[in-house]
C-alpha cells in the first residue's frame, strides 16, 4: 500500500523538565517523550486515519528501537536507516507555567552529532512516491549537508511523481551548527513549496510579516499559507483569499507538539476533501476548525505524540464546542 502522505525528517526523544526546573546540559533527569515535528505530524495523522510513512534516521540503540515500536503502535510506516555510528537525538525541553517550553540543548553538546544529522540521499532512492500526495518537511534537517542533500532528493521525487510540497518552517536555532546561515537555505528551500505552515514569530524572522495573505503574494509558488499565533488563532490564505479563526480556550498542560498535531488536521483534511478545497472559504474555515481543535486537544496531556487524539476526541470536542 501506498500512503498518501510520507513525512520525512527528525524523530527524537524529548526529555521533559517539571515546571521551573533548569537542568543542566546531557542531565538525563526528566521524562522522555517520543517527538520531533515531522514525526509527531506523522503519528498525528495516521491517528486521524490517513496513513501516512515517516522516512527519518535513527541511531543503532535502544532509543532508536523505542520510536519505531511507539510509531508502529500509532500506525506510522516506518521506512527508518539506523546509523550505527550516531546515537537518536534526545532534546531537553523547559516548561513554564502556562505549558509553553522552550528547546535549551540536546544530550550532548554538537547539534550535528546526532543520527538525523546524517539521512542518507542514497536512502531516498527506495522510497516509492507513486500516489503520494503530500510531502512533508520541516527546515531543520537543511542545517546538515548529509541530510539536505536527502531533503532535496525527496522533493524532487516527489514532486515528479505529481505530489504537493508541505513545509513546517520550525525555527529551532539549537539545532543549527551555524545559525547565520539558516536564513538563506531556509528561504531557498522554500522556492519550491506549495503549502507553508509557520508561527507569527517564525514569519516575522524569515519574512519581516506576521500576515499570511501578504506572505502568500510574496512567494508565488505559495498555492496557501497557514500562519499560527498559539492561543490567538490561526489563519489560511490563498491567492484568492484569508481566512482566520480565534483558538479554542482549553486549559494547557504541555504545549509541546501542538503546532504540529495542527498540521496533520489539516493534511488528515486534505486528504478527505481534495487540494481544490483550499478555494472555498467555507470550506477552509471548517479545516481550520478541525485543524484548531486536533491542535488544542494535544495540549491537555504531557508530550506531543501520547497526547494526540483519536478522531472520536475530536468529533465530540467540536460537537462540544458547537453546543456551547
Amino acid at each position: 500500500m501506498t500512503e498518501p502522505v510520507i513525512c520525512l525528517g527528525e524523530c527524537l526523544v524529548d526529555r521533559l523538565f517539571e515546571v521551573g526546573e533548569t537542568p543542566e546540559a546531557g542531565s538525563t533527569q526528566g521524562t522522555d517523550y517520543p517527538g520531533g515535528a515531522p514525526a509527531n505530524v506523522a503519528a498525528a495523522i495516521a491517528k486521524l486515519g490517513t496513513p501516512t510513512q515517516l522516512i527519518s534516521a535513527l541511531g543503532q540503540d535502544d532509543l532508536g528501537d523505542w520510536l519505531i515500536q511507539v510509531l508502529q503502535e500509532q500506525g506510522v510506516a516506518c521506512q527508518i536507516q539506523r546509523v550505527a555510528d550516531w546515537p537518536t537525538r534526545t532534546v531537553l525541553v523547559q516548561r513554564d507555567e502556562t505549558g509553553d517550553r522552550t528547546f535549551i540543548g540536546f544530550s550532548a553538546p554538537d547539534p550535528a552529532a546526532f543520527a538525523d544529522a546524517h539521512l542518507a540521499p542514497e536512502w531516498i532512492d527506495a522510497v516509492d512516491f507513486a500516489r503520494v500526495k503530500y510531502l512533508v518537511m520541516g527546515t531543520l534537517g537543511l542545517a546538515y549537508p548529509t541530510t539536505a542533500s536527502a531533503m532535496e532528493r525527496a522533493r524532487n521525487k516527489a514532486q515528479q511523481a505529481g505530489a504537493k510540497i508541505v513545509i513546517d518552517l520550525n525555527w529551532r536555532p539549537v539545532f543549527w551548527p551555524d545559525e547565520a546561515i539558516a536564513p538563506q537555505k531556509i528561504r531557498d528551500f522554500l522556492e519550491n513549496a506549495d503549502l507553508l505552515k509557520l508561527s507569527k514569530e517564525e514569519a516575522l524572522w524569515l519574512l519581516d510579516t506576521d500576515s499570511a495573505a501578504k506572505i502568500c503574494q510574496q512567494m508565488p509558488n505559495f498555492e496557501a499559507v497557514l500562519l499560527t499565533d498559539g492561543g490567538h488563532g490561526s489563519t489560511c490564505a490563498t491567492k484568492q483569499h484569508s481566512v482566520s479563526l480565534p483558538a479554542f480556550g482549553v486549559n494547557s498542560i504541555d504545549t509541546t507538539g501542538a503546532g504540529d498535531a495542527f498540521l496533520a488536521g489539516i493534511l488528515h483534511q486534505l486528504c478527505q476533501r481534495g487540494w481544490e478545497s483550499l478555494q472555498s472559504t467555507g470550506t477552509l474555515e471548517e479545516m481550520l476548525r478541525y485543524a484548531s481543535a486536533v491542535g488544542a486537544l494535544t495540549t491537555l496531556k504531557p508530550g506531543a505524540i501520547a497526547a494526540q487524539p483519536t478522531p472520536q476526541e475530536v468529533d465530540a470536542f467540536l460537537h462540544h464546542q458547537a453546543a456551547a
